[in-house]
């Protein structure tokens, strides 16, 4: 029990690699392969306008408010009231709950190929009713292996990032290299424009994708104070992050490129295929189920750790009295199994949709889209409220700040990170050019229906709220215009019901 007390301080290079462990996923390049060269625009242009952003204003955030709980509903909360927050935290927990059928979509498609027949395998992961089954089947038994709250489940998650996407990344841009070197001819275009064709609005909705690929910088946001000098080591580890973050992306899409012909590629096939080419171009085609297998275990290994996770947010908030006693319930290991049966009737429904699209992949893209336009929302409002409590709270200690003298710099950066968002939540509802999505009446049905009715759903429960929902075991500290009254807000503090959340856990998919 020695060194109690005693704070443990992050090097800029280690808070840099968790930045990119936090982000970093394979699974989404083959939607940037399709823009060939281009695609390094979009992986740069995102970075600029939304990573950094992200990163820097969540560090903000995060030290202005280190010694209260809440996360995004406290930061969202502080500035345009309770009801703006649960938002927050409501949309940063079912984005996560839609992302589950794509991200388990992605493994199905890697189980499939860890055969040998590779004809064979690709008619497999093409089949929706196999892809279904599969998701439904590792989703529920992840569910189950959650409520019993084991331990090992973290551990498993570390390596299953290590073996399924780490490795797995350089191993692919080695690939590429070695078969350029020995005379391998490049399916990517090398001469093509960087400048992608910004006059053709329908190519650009599987770029607006690149958007939920950065997302999740701002949990970085929390170790702000766990590292010396902040001011000025924490933007260093920021851009060392994005830097590494953008390398991986682009050589990992160059390299899906380079043996994989444009029309050829396929959402949730070509990282496999790709993988299965560069084998069989080495003479090593025995290697291609061992990747197979290190990918699945990847994605398994993630969706077994967040299951819970996202959901614990919501459910220290239903516990501060926004949710009814029967979402508060929880097994004898303490885990919230009302919410977790809830979020996978949702995963169950969703899933579903494989029965009306016409592919597994324009599953796969509306789902990602979908998942997309909700995380936006929650981002823009995080901007937003950084910005404004630059005035409502000037007075308040940020032991992190961006920019040394007046507000300027977060207009800057702040306001880059809004407009991105808002740029890629109106992209998203655009459907794309380069794949069938079946009846755009469909698409635009699932897009916006479903973004109204999800959005809808945390202002009805919140209206809905009674006194007896809020739990007597249940501490949060007062947002800063309950404890000064006086202290200008933008939107008035409700009254009744006046306990709040307990810190909400909040996890990233990638």
């Amino acid at each position: 029990m020695a060194n109690i007390g005693k704070t443990v301080k992050l090097g800029v290079f280690t808070l840099a690699i968790m930045n990119v462990t936090a982000v970093v996923s394979l699974r989404g390049l083959p939607a940037e392969a399709e823009y060939g060269v281009s695609s390094a625009f979009y992986y740069l242009f995102a970075a600029l306008v939304f990573l950094i952003p992200t990163a820097l204003v969540a560090a903000e955030l995060a030290a202005l408010f280190q010694n209260k709980q809440g996360g995004v509903f406290r930061w969202v909360g502080e500035a345009f009231g309770k009801r703006a927050g649960f938002l927050a935290i409501w949309l940063q927990w079912i984005e996560s709950t839609i992302w589950y059928p794509t991200v388990l979509t992605f493994g199905a498609v890697s189980i499939a190929f860890i055969g040998l027949n590779h004809t064979g395998d690709m008619q497999l992961a093409s089949n929706r009713f196999y892809t279904l089954a599969v998701v439904l089947l590792i989703y529920w038994l992840a569910t189950f292996i959650s409520l019993k709250g084991l331990d090992w489940v973290g551990k498993v998650a570390k390596i299953g990032g290590l073996v399924g996407t780490i490795i797995p990344a350089g191993l692919l841009v080695v690939l590429a290299i070695v078969y350029l070197a020995m005379g391998g001819e490049s399916q990517m275009d090398f001469s093509g424009n960087f400048l992608p064709d910004l006059s053709n609005f329908d190519n650009l909705v599987l770029a607006a994708s690149i958007f939920l690929f950065y997302a999740g910088m701002e949990m970085g946001g929390i170790h702000v104070k766990e590292i010396d000098n902040p001011a000025k080591n924490y933007p260093k580890a920021v851009f060392i992050g994005s830097v590494i973050t953008v390398l991986i992306f682009v050589l990992g899409t160059f390299a899906l490129g380079i043996i994989i012909p444009q029309k050829d590629i396929n959402l949730t096939q070509s990282l496999l295929v790709g993988f299965d080419n560069y084998f069989d171009f080495i003479k090593a085609s025995w290697l291609s189920p061992i990747i197979a297998i290190a990918l699945a275990f990847g994605v398994l290994a993630g969706v077994l750790t967040w299951v819970a996770g996202p959901s614990k947010g919501i459910f220290a908030v239903g516990r501060a009295g926004y949710l009814p006693p029967f979402f508060q319930k929880t097994n004898k290991a303490g885990v919230q199994k009302n919410i977790l049966y809830l979020q996978g009737a949702a995963v169950t429904l969703l899933s579903l949709l494989f029965v009306v699209m016409p592919s597994v992949q324009s599953f796969y893209q509306i789902m990602s889209q979908l998942t997309v336009v909700l995380y936006l929302i929650m981002y823009m409002l995080m901007f937003s409220a950084a910005i404004y409590l630059r005035y409502n709270l000037k007075k308040e200690h940020r032991p992190f700040r961006i920019g040394g003298k007046g507000n300027g710099l977060m207009w800057v950066i702040g306001g880059l990170g809004f407009l991105g968002s808002l740029l890629a939540f109106v992209l998203s509802f655009i459907p794309p050019g380069q794949i069938s999505v079946g009846s755009n009446v469909v698409w635009y049905s699932v897009l916006i229906i479903g973004t109204l009715v999800i959005v809808g759903v945390p202002f009805i429960i919140y209206a809905s709220r009674k006194p007896g929902w809020a739990n007597s075991d249940s501490r949060f500290e007062p947002f800063h215009w309950e404890e000064d009254p006086a202290t200008p807000h933008a939107a008035q503090p409700t009254t009744g019901n006046g306990s709040e959340a307990q810190k909400p856990t909040t996890t990233t998919q990638s």
